[in-house]
């Protein structure tokens, strides 16, 4: 099989991951790209990219622009003579860019293309109770996740798995489908196709902090898949008063439970031994929890630390 040349473009670990399988193929990084290095913490501690960090593990040349239009920054990724760029988990690439090597740039995205285009798509695929996703392989051009598909493979969401779990699970299938799609490449039997024409694709708009926050409105299920959604990032939310002290709680895990009893939405059923939260038609009962300026913990631990329930309430 032919061997590829290849510039890979990543940051987080789920960038990692692939480029690890891809130095692990038969084909040739020729060079790495990531973020520049950030100051973070208390300490104001310089932290690498876990893309930084493999390709400096395994010897591969690294570069990290500041802009990537810049003139030095292009002249040298010319030098490099790749044949193709992969994208993972990376920034928006200008055109003079990902038109540079002679079979193009292609990306991978942890979706079923044309639905989730965007940020999100592994947090919206479980909030909106999917029970199918997958990833795909796309060659980018200058609309955001809207280029010819190469490849796509698909997995099961179960009902009990959340954001953090299904974004490992597709971690691991996504490098596979980077590897596969190379060698469809090297070997000339991929037929790119465009996106399907979808009237209403679903979206998976970058999340803020507002859409963060639980409406305990909504039935039950809905709570649910909401909440195991955004665990364990970026976390969803209610606001809780205790002693008219106003405070964050972060809820992590829970089950619910379906009902006809007509109490109000938010309404706070909790004790000792329970923790339930009622909505619009049922009532979700969290199990991992964090309230604001504490560690995260277990319903039993939270509900451990009060003497008094009477002067707590979800607002």
């Amino acid at each position: 099989m032919k061997k590829l040349k290849v510039v890979f473009f990543g940051t987080p670990d789920f960038a990692r991951t692939s480029l690890e399988a891809i130095h692990k193929s038969s084909h040739e990084i020729v060079g790495v790209v990531t973020v520049a290095d950030k100051q973070s913490g208390r300490g104001q501690k310089v932290n690498s990219s876990p893309v930084k960090k493999f390709a400096e593990e395994n010897n591969l040349s690294l570069f990290q622009p500041l802009k990537l239009k810049d003139e030095d920054f292009l002249a040298e990724m010319k030098k490099l003579e790749a044949d193709i760029f992969v994208v993972v988990a990376f920034r928006m690439m200008p055109k003079i860019l990902f038109e540079m090597p002679k079979l193009g740039t292609f990306n991978l995205h942890a979706s079923l293309l044309p639905d989730y285009r965007g940020a999100a798509p592994i947090n919206f695929a479980i909030i909106n109770g999917e029970t199918k996703t997958g990833a795909t392989t796309f060659f980018i051009n200058e609309k955001i996740d809207e280029g010819n598909i190469l490849l796509q493979d698909e997995l099961d969401i179960s009902s009990t798995e959340n954001a953090g779990e299904l974004h490992d699970r597709l971690m691991d299938l996504g490098a596979k489908l980077i590897v596969k799609t190379l060698d469809g490449l090297a070997e000339n039997n991929i037929q790119e196709k465009p996106q399907p024409e979808v009237e209403d694709p679903k979206n998976a708009f970058k999340i803020f902090k507002d859409d963060m926050k639980i409406d305990w409105d909504q039935p039950a299920e809905k709570v649910y898949n909401f909440i195991r959604g955004l665990s364990p990032y970026p976390s969803a939310f209610t606001t809780i008063k205790i002693n008219n002290e106003e405070k964050t709680l972060k809820i992590f895990a829970g089950t619910f439970e379906e009902n006809e009893e007509n109490s109000p939405s938010g309404k706070l059923e909790i004790s000792k031994k329970e923790f339930n939260i009622f909505t619009k038609n049922g009532i979700y009962k969290p199990t991992e929890v964090q309230l604001e300026g504490k560690k995260r913990m277990s319903v039993k631990d939270f509900l451990n630390g009060f003497r008094n329930f009477e002067n707590i309430e979800i607002i």
